[in-house]
């Protein structure tokens, strides 16, 4: 019986639902035991999975069974196809990924019809960069064109968030002594005057009122976004720099970014075109946070008023105890220190567990952070208060 005859007075027999559910799972090998055949979009969509996971089987069933994508570039054209029909968005993504990692098409990246008929995202964008050196003319524009599309997606989900909350961070931070009564920070009013409670009476006379400001356009605190562009770091590199691009835009922060792998390269002047830095990256080779860390550090003039933000795996090809005594020189002068092991949407990074517990000891907490997240970081950064570090750090 095919899958398509399995309905009764045009209800669905929710036994054969079953075994057709198990047949696509299973993948149709003589051992599935379901005895169950596709027909129609069934058998396309099985087709389609069995080109790019069939390969995986032994045996001869799976030899039968794996239709492959061949070497040719329209053969995986009419596959990209196929997956963005049967399948929805967030499906085809990973496919696409399991694609280039199993399958070795990131050779086929690099001819302009493919990047046309890719689903765009994150991952696709990591994986570009990667092979930017490698890029004939003829495809660069349209490579540039698909990250703009998921920059310019980037920065509509994350620009407003990000915006309204390091401005209120920034008003919040900039203190007055003479506040208006809507404007009293409480819980620093209470701190500062502790010792002037009046146990009969059981309350604080406060003596010293701490208010709230309003950050003026010309108050500047200085971030700055260090980046590990190895090749493990690609979803970061691409959050980040979006991110560095919102940053530059608000006046009241002056934004540096800069990017390292053994070398130190300084973007900040490409700012104003998150695309710009990613294709001015170069991710893989070797990491010396030592170096990217000494950079940092000699670009500093008002330590009290700074953020640096290292995205790294911790993964050191340079002077460990060197990079540790950076980070507590940088602490100890008043900068605010902050490790992320990722800036992605994925789950606990490969990371260094050595440097992390070093880090941690100084202070400065390693953690990975989601895109969502990174705007209450840098608003506690600002304020110089404890960090939101998730629970699965």
């Amino acid at each position: 019986m095919t899958a398509e005859a399995v309905a009764v007075d045009g209800v669905a027999d929710p036994g054969q639902e079953r075994l057709r559910r198990w047949r696509l799972v299973l993948g149709g090998d003589a051992a599935d035991g379901t005895g169950c055949e596709l027909s129609g979009q069934d058998a396309a969509m099985d087709g389609a999975l069995a080109a790019l996971y069939g390969r995986g089987d032994k045996g001869r069933a799976a030899k039968d069974r794996s239709a492959g994508l061949g070497a040719s570039a329209p053969s995986v054209a009419r596959w990209l196809g196929d997956i963005r029909t049967y399948f929805p968005s967030s499906v085809v993504q990973v496919m696409q990924r399991d694609a280039i990692d199993r399958l070795g098409l990131s050779a086929l990246l690099l001819e302009p019809e493919m990047l046309e008929a890719v689903e765009a995202d994150v991952h696709l964008v990591g994986t570009l960069l990667s092979l930017n050196k490698a890029m004939p003319e003829t495809t660069k524009e349209t490579a540039r064109a698909v990250v703009r599309k998921v920059v310019q997606d980037l920065e509509k989900r994350l620009a407003s968030r990000t915006r309204a909350t390091l401005t209120g961070a920034l008003d919040r931070s900039a203190r007055i002594n003479r506040p208006r009564h809507h404007d009293i920070d409480w819980n620093r009013t209470i701190a500062a005057n502790l010792k002037h409670y009046l146990p009969e009476y059981r309350t604080i006379v406060p003596e010293r009122l701490i208010g709230y400001g309003r950050a003026s356009q010309s108050v500047k605190k200085e971030v700055i976004l260090c980046i590990d562009q190895s090749g493990s770091m690609a979803a970061s590199v691409v959050y980040a720099s979006v991110f560095g691009a919102v940053l530059a835009s608000m006046r009241s922060i002056n934004t540096r970014l800069v990017v390292f792998d053994t070398a130190v390269v300084d973007l900040t002047d490409q700012l104003d075109d998150p695309v710009d830095v990613l294709f001015g990256t170069q991710l893989g080779g070797g990491t010396d946070i030592n170096r990217a860390l000494a950079y940092c550090q000699s670009q500093i003039t008002r330590p009290a008023e700074t953020v640096v933000v290292l995205i790294s795996d911790l993964y050191e090809g340079g002077i460990r105890n060197e990079m540790l005594k950076r980070v507590a020189a940088m602490k100890a002068s008043g900068v605010q220190f902050v490790t992320l092991l990722a800036l992605s949407d994925e789950g606990t990074p490969a990371y260094d567990r050595e440097h992390a517990s070093a880090l941690a000891a100084l202070g400065a907490p390693a953690f990975a952070c989601t895109p969502d997240l990174f705007p209450e970081v840098m608003a506690a950064a600002i304020e110089k208060r404890p960090l939101p570090i998730p629970d699965t750090a």
